[in-house]
């Protein structure tokens, strides 16, 4: 699984950092920085929340493993 983010899209809510805090943070007043941009598969369901959660839809997982 790999993770991209569009920073165009970010707003710096910071849900991904609160599903997934080793994948994801969001600095005071930034935007998303992904710690690990291709975590293991012990990290997929909080990834996937944090994708799902992101109230800008910023996140995605771009290898085509995400089923």
């Amino acid at each position: 699984m790999k993770i991209a983010a569009d920073l165009d899209l970010c707003q710096g809510h910071a849900v991904c950092a609160a599903e997934a805090p080793d994948v994801f943070t969001v600095p005071n007043r930034g935007k998303v920085e992904i710690l690990d941009s291709e975590p293991g598969p012990e990290t997929r369901a909080a990834v996937t929340n944090a994708i799902r959660y992101c109230p800008t839809q910023a996140l995605s997982i771009v290898d085509g493993t995400e089923h």
